[in-house]
C-alpha cells in the first residue's frame, strides 16, 4: 500500500477560506491567517503518516483532530484521508455539520 493522500472536500475548502477571511478582516492583517493556515497544513501532512491521531467522534468513521481552537473532521480510507469539515470550537456545538 502506498501513501495516503489528503483530499479536502469542497465544503471543507470553503469553510477554511471563510475562517481565514474572517480573521484577515477582523485583525486587518493577514498575519494570523497565514500562521493558522501553515499550522493546518502541517497537521494535515502529519495525518499522512499518522492517520489515527485524531479522536473518534460520534459520527461513523469520522475522526476529529484538535488544532488550537479548531477541529478538523476527517475520514480515513485505503487511499485517502478526506477532510470533511473544519469547525471553530467557540461556536455552538449544535451547528456542527460534518458531511
Amino acid at each position: 500500500m502506498g501513501k495516503r493522500v489528503v483530499i479536502w472536500s469542497h465544503k471543507a475548502t470553503i469553510r477554511l477560506f471563510e475562517i481565514l477571511d474572517f480573521y484577515t478582516k477582523r485583525n486587518k492583517s493577514k498575519s494570523y491567517s497565514k500562521k493558522l493556515y501553515a499550522k493546518l497544513q502541517k497537521q494535515t501532512k502529519l495525518l499522512v503518516t499518522q492517520p489515527e491521531i485524531g479522536v473518534l467522534t460520534d459520527f461513523e468513521s469520522i475522526r476529529g483532530l484538535n488544532i488550537d481552537n479548531f477541529i478538523l473532521f476527517y475520514e480515513i480510507t485505503q487511499e485517502k484521508i478526506i477532510v470533511h469539515s473544519i469547525w471553530d470550537c467557540r461556536q455552538n456545538p449544535d451547528t456542527i455539520k460534518i458531511k
